[in-house]
């Protein structure tokens, strides 16, 4: 079965905008493990806007699932913290420091020096390493060369296509999935799956290890609530 590993990033969005502790962003944690989900993953920026360095150091304590902690590891800061908490799995991206969110995946190619500088620390420490890729052949391929253990694969185009025509939407995904397991790496996927797109695409990706999805699920469970949102994105999983 497909992993969930689930972003609660936004929950210390809700909290930190009013300040105190509400929602406790480590009992939410621990909930959704509670409910079934399989991992726990945050994205700590230099601003703090979100998930705090402090949050990720009492997460460690306290979770019992896979901790997967991602982030731009040009940021001193934030590789000190990995290195310091030793997750499961650190994630890498290529984000600009004032960056909304996510949105590209790594240059392979051009960048082929600098992640194996970069990654080699953490596989030191005995920590997995994933770094974010856009489903292109060449950028898979090189991705195989840097040492890094697993690829996310960047998800926004098929999110986006989905509607337009999911079969033509998940084709680039398939063909680098092909390349990344003949290369040896593990496969994870992130950023706008949902109840809607889920299922197809986890039911369709072959050798898909891990999804980590954290802005639908969280405003899924709005309406569905957390434990009945945890549940219904599992059984897109299962299916």
């Amino acid at each position: 079965m497909v992993r969930l590993s689930v972003n609660i990033n936004k929950i210390a969005t809700l909290r930190n905008s009013r300040g105190g502790n509400n929602p406790d962003v480590l009992k939410v944690a621990m909930d959704c493990e509670r409910f079934g989900a399989q991992g726990i993953t945050v994205h700590p920026r230099p601003d703090e806007r979100h998930i705090r360095y402090s949050d990720v150091h009492l997460l460690k304590e306290v979770l019992a699932t896979e901790f997967n902690i991602e982030g731009n590891s040009r940021e001193k800061k934030f590789v000190d913290l990995v290195l310091a908490t030793k997750p499961h799995q650190v994630t890498l991206v290529p984000d600009a420091l004032e960056q909304l969110t996510s949105n590209h995946g790594w240059d392979t190619i051009e960048n082929q020096q600098y992640l194996k500088d970069a990654i080699a620390p953490f596989k030191e420490a005995g920590i997995r390493v994933s770094i974010f890729v856009d489903p292109v052949p060449q950028m898979v391929e090189a991705a195989a060369t840097t040492g890094t253990d697993r690829i996310e694969l960047y998800t926004e185009s098929y999110a986006h296509h989905y509607y337009q025509g999911r079969e033509l939407a998940i084709a680039p995904y398939v063909a680098a999935a092909k390349i990344a397991k003949e290369a040896g790496l593990g496969i994870n996927a992130g950023h706008d799956l949902s109840l809607d797109n889920l299922e197809f695409f986890a039911k369709n990706l072959p050798g898909l290890d891990e999804v980590s999805i954290g802005h639908a699920l969280i405003c899924d469970a709005l309406y569905y609530g957390l434990e009945s949102t945890i549940e219904q994105y599992l059984h897109c999983l299962k299916s």
